[in-house]
C-alpha cells in the first residue's frame, strides 16, 4: 500500500490521504474546486468548480503515476440535482471520450459551500 501526497492538488483539509495505491488501483479522496495555492474556492458555478475539481483529480491521479483516462469509476455529489447537467458538460468534457462506471447523488451540503466534490478510482500500470 502507498499512500499519495499530490503536490499539485490542494492539501487535505482533515485527516485523510489524497489517494491510496493498492494492487494497481488508485482509491482518490474526494476533490472539490479549492486552488492548490490559495485554498480557496474557484468559481461561483458547478461548471466552474467541476472544472477545478476535475483538475485537482487529475493532479491526484498524475501523482499516483496514472491519469484520467484509467478512471474505471467515479463518484459524484452535487449540492443539488439541478446542477447535474452543468456538471456533466464539463465532466464530459475533462474526460475526452473516456466513459468510466458513475454514481451521482445530491448531498445537499458539501465541504467549504462547495457545489461538487469527485472521487474516483482508477487503474494503475
Amino acid at each position: 500500500m502507498e499512500i499519495i501526497k499530490a503536490p499539485a492538488a490542494p492539501a487535505a483539509i482533515g485527516p485523510y490521504s489524497h489517494a491510496i495505491v493498492h494492487n494497481h488501483t488508485v482509491y482518490c479522496s474526494g476533490q472539490i474546486a479549492l486552488d492548490p495555492e490559495t485554498m480557496e474556492m474557484v468559481g461561483t458555478t458547478v461548471q466552474e468548480q467541476t472544472g477545478q475539481a476535475m483538475k485537482n483529480v487529475k493532479a491526484v491521479l498524475e501523482a499516483a503515476g496514472t491519469s484520467l483516462d484509467k478512471i474505471l469509476k467515479a463518484t459524484i455529489f452535487l449540492d443539488t440535482m439541478d446542477d447535474f447537467s452543468g456538471m456533466n458538460q464539463v465532466y464530459e468534457e475533462a474526460l475526452k471520450g473516456h466513459k468510466p462506471a458513475r454514481s451521482a447523488f445530491e448531498v445537499g451540503r458539501l465541504p467549504k459551500g462547495a457545489l461538487v466534490e469527485i472521487e474516483c478510482i482508477a487503474a494503475v500500470d
